[in-house]
């Protein structure tokens, strides 16, 4: 367990010191050869902020990725159960005509994972809610630059157009959105695969903001229909040249030993194989 621990704070070290700045993902277009494809792209990290350095590795050997992004990343928390209003924080990465977000996935340790189909129509739907959010804050006569710096949005998995209560903390700019939903959506939720949302047409009274919105909308509906893909990184963890022989062996023998002989990260998360691309990456740890 010792050199479980060891190894995994290691990586996770690694990976902070090696993210890259937003800046450099807002640098990538059709300029450097750069291109947006159909669907969603969910890239899985650890990290909270910043880009992981996998989908750095994985934009240089494929120049390309998708029209909708999703950094997802899985959290678990001391807590038995997280409840479904709580679950997801969703983050927008960019500027919004940059089609990427971030989304914080939270777990008890009593919590099950849910099947891909459940968990892609809830993430699917708190981005929607976290468009309307946004859009609510703008009406609430914020500037631009407040509401698309640190916002950060607390969703349930229930169809954005149930009632929804906002409470605004002027710290961090979080929104807590409590739904509340009857037994027909329950049931509604539970027996589609795949989240719909209606994306109403503009009226004569809509502003120039409610079409972006639409626009948006419109966008991830066409995006969950070409499909989603799941970008996961496959480390490859060695030792350090000059390492002591204590962390080779370590290393070297032991953690990679266990980490051959126990589930990966695709299996825990059920992640589809056919819609699975696994970036590899060496870690000099």
């Amino acid at each position: 367990m010792f050199v479980w621990h060891y190894a995994t704070i290691k990586k996770y070290e690694f990976d902070l010191q090696n993210k890259l700045s937003l800046d450099w993902l807002l640098a990538l277009g059709n300029s450097l050869g750069i291109s947006r494809v159909p669907g969603i792209g969910l890239v899985y990290t650890d990290l909270v902020s910043g880009v992981p350095a996998n989908f750095s590795h994985f934009v240089t050997n494929l120049p390309a990725f998708h029209q909708i992004l999703v950094f997802v990343c899985i959290k678990y928390v001391p807590v038995p159960l997280v409840p479904a209003s709580e679950r997801y924080l969703i983050g927008r990465v960019g500027p919004p005509e940059f089609r990427s977000y971030r989304c914080i996935v939270r777990y008890g340790y009593r919590d099950v994972h849910q099947d891909v189909d459940s968990f892609e129509s809830e993430l699917i739907t708190s981005l929607a809610d976290f468009i309307h959010a946004e859009a609510l804050l703008h009406h609430c006569d914020l500037s631009n630059d407040e509401a698309e710096s640190g916002l950060t949005v607390v969703v349930g998995s229930s169809p954005y157009n149930s009632s929804t209560k906002l409470n605004l903390r002027d710290a961090n700019m979080t929104v807590q959105i409590s739904d509340e939903r009857n037994s027909q959506g329950k049931e509604a939720m539970g027996k589609v695969k795949r989240v719909r949302f209606l994306v109403e047409e503009e009226s004569e009274s809509s502003t120039d903001g409610d079409g972006v919105i639409v626009e948006e909308l419109q966008e991830l509906l066409a995006a969950q229909e070409s499909g989603t893909a799941f970008i996961l990184g496959h480390s490859h963890i060695r030792s350090k040249p000059g390492s002591s022989m204590v962390k080779k062996v370590a290393i070297d023998l032991v953690y990679n030993f266990l980490r051959r002989n126990c589930r990966g990260p695709d299996v825990a998360l059920r992640l589809p194989p056919e819609s699975l691309l696994e970036v590899g990456m060496v870690y000099l740890l």
